[in-house]
């Protein structure tokens, strides 16, 4: 017993914190390099960003986003710095955020009406999978249900870098349903829907695969995790037919070792390396009511070291942190849980648990003070009362003589009682009132101005009366003297 005890405080499983991400299964799980925040995604087409050093004991993430509208989050992962996170949906186009989930860039979609994939610029189908170079941080890969694989470069917004073609033993198109990179960098491994696993040098060429096991999984199921060692020799599936293997890339004929009864009904299943990469641990699906999902332990061997029923529902992500040794897991009801041993385990959760409750201040306000609050504008001398329908409104504008007063229309005809008539305007009004009658068109216009010059002196009417208190008595000026 004094063992088994040991063996769960080094692998973390003592102690456990609960994280709400929502009502649907979390089918995204991520980890910043050093630990610092968590990243969750679902069904529920929702990313949610976690901070551990920010957190109270109430865990509340500090940033909920859609980034892919409606479509249900596959993957997030941090980058090797931390800067930036891969986000892969089930729409063909994957998405690049900063650290912060504000969108930095998004790949291309290809022109489905092309036969030959290698001439579109993106994917043309859901993408299922997405991962980071663990060397080159810039570069990133996909993997799609079009048959093809794809190499991006962050600052190349306009097409991918290269494409690979994911074909089964008679070369025909297979969908792919994961992907990964070796340690090193050096290695693409793939799972095809055919059942088979493929591995090709990631600096090419890519028209055929350097390995490949066509029956590593029953045909027609999706594995749904690959993963390799820091060895790079290493290869552990996790198949959509209840099993998982453990390979040799340098034999690749057959599994090394095999574990079978483990439930499957996710096409994301994860399987995990602990630190020290002597245990392996995947999750187990259940259907509603039929048990309980479990985290599953092997060590190399795939022997089983022990189990951990964690909730009513399937397991479905797991990610064993290098750093922190504690393992985040997501559920089928939505929840994320992390597992960690006050003794074995450093930072992230063990940040926030001890933090006290922040109080906020709608909770001072209602345990602070009874009864009900009344502002002043709020009594009934100073509210105004408002009318509850727009029927009460009408009546009461309608009781307004004011507000009920009709215009004055315009007078027909030429007009009575001082109002313009409807036919005329201010221009025809002054002109009709200082007509000029018998205007001779072939008279010269300034002697015509300059008949009205001796009357408009001795009978000014216009401009002259307005200015008669105001203008200045003409002066002569005196010229200077030579």
């Amino acid at each position: 017993m004094k063992k088994i005890f040991v063996f769960l405080a080094f692998i973390s499983l003592s102690h456990e914190v609960k994280l709400e991400h929502g009502d649907k299964p979390v089918s995204a799980l991520g980890m910043d390099p050093s630990g610092a925040r968590v990243i969750s995604g679902g069904y529920d087409y929702t990313v949610r960003l976690w901070d551990f050093a920010g957190m109270d004991s109430r865990l509340k993430s500090f940033r909920s986003i859609t980034p892919c509208e409606s479509h249900r989050i596959c993957t997030l992962q941090y980058s090797i710095t931390g800067d930036a996170i891969l986000v892969a949906s089930g729409s063909a186009q994957a998405k690049v955020l900063d650290r912060d989930g504000h969108n930095k860039m998004q790949c291309p979609k290809g022109w489905q009406y092309i036969i030959d994939m290698t001439n579109t610029k993106g994917h043309v189908s859901m993408i299922n999978c997405a991962c980071w170079h663990p060397k080159i941080k810039e570069t990133f890969l996909t993997c799609s249900n079009d048959c093809t694989l794809r190499l991006w470069d962050v600052n190349e917004k306009e097409k991918q870098l290269n494409v690979i073609k994911g074909r089964d033993k008679k070369g025909r198109k297979s969908a792919i349903s994961t992907c990964s990179f070796s340690k090193d960098g050096k290695m693409i491994a793939a799972g095809l829907v055919d059942g088979s696993i493929q591995l090709w040098k990631s600096s090419g060429p890519f028209t055929r695969s350097s390995l490949h096991q066509y029956t590593a999984h029953t045909p027609g199921t999706e594995t749904s995790c690959i993963t390799m060692s820091h060895d790079n020799q290493t290869l552990v599936s996790r198949g959509g037919d209840d099993t998982l293997k453990v390979w040799d890339i340098r034999s690749f004929k057959r599994p090394v070792n095999v574990a079978t009864g483990l439930q499957n009904f996710f096409s994301v299943t994860d399987c995990a390396f602990s630190p020290d990469e002597k245990i392996i641990v995947t999750g187990t699906s259940v259907r509603k009511d039929q048990g309980k999902g479990e985290l599953v332990f092997f060590d190399r061997e795939l022997n089983k070291v022990n189990s951990l029923p964690v909730a009513d529902c399937s397991v479905i992500r797991c990610y064993w942190h290098p750093k922190l040794n504690q393992i985040v897991v997501g559920l089928g009801n939505g929840k994320v849980h992390v597992f960690f041993s006050p003794r074995y385990s450093i930072r992230g959760a063990k940040l926030c648990v001890v933090k006290k409750k922040v109080q906020r201040i709608e909770d001072m306000v209602h345990s602070e003070i009874s009864g009900p609050i009344i502002t002043p504008h709020a009594l009934p001398l100073f509210r105004e009362d408002q009318p509850k329908s727009m029927k009460r409104r009408r009546e009461k504008e309608r009781a307004d003589p004011k507000l009920s007063h009709k215009p004055e229309t315009p007078a027909p005809g030429k007009g009575v009682g001082g109002r313009i008539g409807t036919g005329s305007s201010l221009g025809s009004y002054v002109r009709k009132i200082r007509a000029v009658e018998n205007v001779d068109l072939d008279e010269d216009p300034r002697e015509a101005l300059l008949k009205y010059d001796k009357s408009a002196k001795e009978n000014p009417f216009w401009i002259a009366p307005a200015y008669m208190g105001l203008k200045p008595k003409p002066t002569i000026s005196r010229g200077r003297r030579q």
